[in-house]
């Protein structure tokens, strides 16, 4: 098999390069500086930063390429104490593999990215490249391998199940409809049918896909396209075999963070979260109380979610809470009630640092139960034809759940808006870049 990469040494493999070798990096210029006996070029790769030293004879015509210019440098290893890594490149020839890049509209290579939120999304294709910002969506990628790693060692199956659907999962005020050859579609708000239906076949599946929701909110924590993080399981006893389970994932996921993305969480200096082998919990009505809200309020406000989550850090040390037993009249149909009283719901919200992260819970498995439940909720169960099909036949008790990617890693950098973590957030508002 041909090497990618042939002859081609990282920025962060010239500490262990010895001195006085030969070395080809490739790369971004990151930033040029000029002086009167000496020019300096730092180079950017995947791996990190890589400075190049030239006296002036060895300036290419006409000086330095511009900073973003793609350029590729030969040249041997010298130690310098002050330069990333203990070593720089010297006698470089420098040879660009683009044109010389536009400026772009704020300087790479400062520490920080000076930039409105506005202007991060406008130029998201380049800005992306800061570091920073780089190093951002390295904890997710992290957290996604990790994701992965954990539910296979578990005996799970990876499935990918349709995100164009012919009927709504939970609500058909919010979804997207799209002309399917003539006939009404809809892009899917979330793949719990299909999941639910796969655990007939594999007893234990995951995927890791986009979700879209039409809901006209237009804060800090909400976008129309979103990747969602989605479990489902069999012959679980009920919804707290499911937290357990989440708990494991997380930790897998942070586990996952600390091998991977070291440099990543050095470089953004984020607190990692703690997440207890036992997920503190509190059921739905105690936390109204909890938080002096009335007690036929239906759903937590994020003020709510944020004094719970200040009170999970102050009684439990833990930077997540279960808030379990939401009222069935706020759950979708196929969430299982909680049996000894019906009103609430065998289900939980997961609140990371004061913010809901995940919804999951023990799901109806049997046929009947759900046929009532679609009735009871004004629907016919002719619409749901061929989710019923594998009820009918049979299924195990099952739960699941669902974490937002971009919330996860939103609350990892204490990012205040979850677009500036997200690679091209979709909104309200926004279609491109």
């Amino acid at each position: 098999m041909r090497s990618p990469d042939p002859g081609r040494t990282l920025a962060t493999e010239l500490s262990r390069t010895a001195p006085g070798r030969s070395v080809t990096l490739l790369g971004h210029v990151h930033r040029r500086r000029e002086l009167a006996s000496v020019a300096f070029l730092i180079l950017r790769d995947r791996s990190g930063l890589a400075q190049v030293v030239l006296r002036p004879s060895e300036l290419p015509d006409g000086g330095l390429p511009p900073e973003e210019t793609v350029v590729r440098v030969t040249g041997t290893v010298s130690a310098n104490p002050q330069a990333p890594g203990g070593v720089e490149v010297a006698s470089p020839r420098i040879e660009l593999l683009s044109e010389p890049a536009a400026t772009p509209v704020v300087d790479l290579w400062r520490p920080t990215l000076d930039a409105t939120l506005p202007t991060l999304l406008d130029h998201a294709p380049v800005l992306w490249r800061h570091p920073a910002r780089r190093a951002t969506w390295e904890l997710g990628a992290a957290s996604l391998r990790a994701f992965r790693r954990t539910l296979d060692a578990a005996g799970f199956t990876e499935v990918h199940t349709p995100k164009i659907v012919a009927t709504a999962t939970e609500s058909g005020a919010n979804v997207f409809p799209v002309d399917y050859f003539g006939r009404p579609a809809y892009l899917a708000q979330s793949p719990q049918f299909y999941k639910q239906q796969l655990v007939g076949v594999f007893e234990r599946v995951y995927e890791v896909g986009p979700v879209f929701r039409a809901e006209p909110h237009d804060t800090v924590r909400h976008l129309a396209e979103y990747v969602s993080l989605d479990v489902e399981f069999g012959f679980v006893r009920d919804h707290r075999d499911v937290l357990s389970l989440l708990g494991e994932v997380l930790r897998g996921m942070l586990d996952g963070i600390r091998a991977e993305a070291a440099a990543a969480v050095a470089q953004l200096r984020v607190p990692l979260p703690t997440i207890p082998e036992e997920i503190p919990v509190i059921h739905f009505r105690d936390a109204l109380r909890l938080v002096g809200a009335p007690d036929d309020e239906p759903d937590l406000a994020p003020a709510h979610e944020r004094a719970l989550g200040e009170w999970a850090m102050a009684e439990f040390g833990s930077d997540v809470l279960a808030v379990e037993g939401y009222p069935m009249a706020k759950r979708p149909f196929y969430t299982h009630p909680q049996p000894d009283d019906e009103r609430w719901s065998n289900s939980f919200d997961l609140l990371f640092r004061g913010l809901e992260l995940v919804t999951g819970g023990q799901r109806r498995h049997r046929h009947s139960e759900l046929v009532a439940a679609i009735k009871a909720g004004g629907e016919s169960p002719d619409a749901y034809r061929g989710y019923l099909e594998a009820f009918a036949h049979g299924m195990p008790p099952h739960g699941g759940f669902a974490i937002g990617l971009e919330r996860w890693i939103a609350r990892l950098v204490d990012a205040p808006n979850v677009r500036e973590v997200t690679l091209f957030p979709r909104d309200l508002h926004r279609l491109t870049p």
